[in-house]
């Protein structure tokens, strides 16, 4: 089993900036991709970003290239989601997600197995 706990988010003006922290504790972590997906009320479960065990290699949703960066540290079991030039519509529920096995296929959700609660992200105009 593995745990996620998503932290940081919370309410900013547009053009405002958010990191959401995503603390993972159980199974050995290091070898696992991570996941970053979002969700607005009424709509799917969206891929955000990605990143491989070592943090070499990352991948971005293209609405987001350029204004998030997501990074991990794995002494210290953690992912993050630095969002930056933040927009009304990055508004949604951020969750966090392990795939164990690194599945290319890492914008699909259905091939994270565990997930966080979710954190809030809230975006004024």
């Amino acid at each position: 089993q593995v745990q996620l706990v998503e932290s940081g988010g919370g309410l900013v003006q547009a053009g405002g900036s958010l990191r959401l922290s995503c603390a993972a504790s159980g199974r050995t972590f290091i070898t696992y991709t991570m996941g970053w997906f979002r969700q607005a009320p009424g709509k799917d479960r969206d891929f955000v970003a990605a990143s491989s065990w070592s943090g070499g290699d990352t991948y971005y949703a293209d609405s987001v290239k350029g204004r998030f960066t997501i990074s991990r540290d794995n002494a210290k079991a953690t992912v993050y989601l630095q969002m930056n030039s933040l927009k009304p519509e990055d508004t949604a529920v951020y969750f966090c997600a392990v795939d164990e096995l690194g599945s290319r296929r890492r914008t699909d959700p259905a091939v994270y197995e565990y997930w966080g609660q979710g954190t809030q992200v809230t975006v004024s105009s």
